[in-house]
């Protein structure tokens, strides 16, 4: 694991490096003129261009404020003209006008149809929105698979969620996460159901990715419901965040649970409902459920 993870280091300050003396050539820049406007010496600059050395976000900093651009555009690849063009008309729309040009988007250039997407269902929701139970479901009656997400992430990395988030953080889950996606979408090409994490809407690259190859459906449900489904099952891990010095949940935590809970679904509400239909689970038998959902989606048996 040591190497690997130096091993992706060394690559990410080669990838740095090759951007910022391209940046500098395309300035018309020399190492000392940079040195110069960044305030940062020439021997620091060319071990920076070497691909050596640790840089500090400072450094970055400076070095982008020289080259007058972002430090974000020093760090992303740099697009071709015409996505760029796009990108600044898209850059001045609010969410919901960023959402009716994804799908004006998709629609004119067949996104949305290629692949088969309509037979690979996708089921978005918090914890104890019913993914699992009704997915294997859903699965076993149009005898198509039934994945979770969550253990192809792991067998694409090789290794479990917490070794994966402790060993390349977010950004590298992320990475696992998309390729994952990519694999399922083709080796499902006559059908599948998938259960994704909660957190996958937050994501716009990766929830993008999710829309273009995958039927996505919506389980909504109400914050105490969820709660109470998650509590059923045995799941603690809303109340890690109160539980005292020897584990024991504390006094009050049910409410903090709560309002964390609310809290993440208010902020991912607009998201979940970009799905291509909503199968509101509150209030509703699994039996119930299960036939809403049957009735939703376009995957019919094989």
């Amino acid at each position: 694991m040591q190497d690997l993870m130096e091993s992706d280091a060394k690559a990410t300050l080669g990838e740095l490096a090759t951007r910022v003396r391209a940046w500098r050539a395309r300035r018309g820049m020399t190492r000392k003129q940079l040195a110069g406007d960044s305030g940062l010496s020439e021997r620091f600059l060319a071990d920076v261009e070497g691909g050596k050395g640790n840089v500090s976000i400072n450094s970055l900093d400076a070095v982008a404020t020289a080259l007058n651009i972002t430090i974000l555009e020093l760090l992303q690849d740099a697009p071709r003209p015409a996505l760029a063009r796009t990108q600044a008309l898209l850059g001045g729309l609010d969410d919901s006008q960023l959402d009716q040009a994804y799908t004006l988007l998709a629609g004119a250039f067949g996104q949305h149809e290629a692949h088969g997407r309509e037979r690979r269902i996708a089921l978005l929701g918090l914890r104890g929105a019913g993914k699992s139970t009704l997915g294997a479901q859903l699965a076993s009656h149009c005898g198509v698979p039934f994945v979770e997400l969550d253990r192809e992430i792991e067998r694409e990395a090789g290794t479990s969620m917490n070794e994966i988030l402790l060993l390349h953080g977010q950004a590298g889950y992320r990475r696992y996460e998309r390729r994952a996606l990519l694999r399922i979408a083709q080796d499902h090409g006559d059908g599948v159901v998938m259960t994704t994490g909660g957190s996958i809407v937050s994501e716009r690259e990766t929830f993008d990715l999710l829309q273009s190859r995958f039927y996505c459906v919506w389980l909504k449900a109400s914050p105490e419901e969820h709660m109470s489904r998650v509590v059923a099952q045995g799941d603690m891990r809303p109340f890690d965040a109160t539980r005292g010095e020897r584990g024991e949940i504390a006094k009050g935590a049910m409410g903090e649970a709560m309002e964390d809970l609310r809290r993440i679904l208010a902020s991912r509400e607009s998201l979940y409902a970009r799905a291509d239909v909503v199968v509101d689970t509150a209030a509703r038998t699994v039996r119930q459920s299960f036939k809403d959902l049957e009735r939703a989606v376009p995957l019919e048996k094989l």
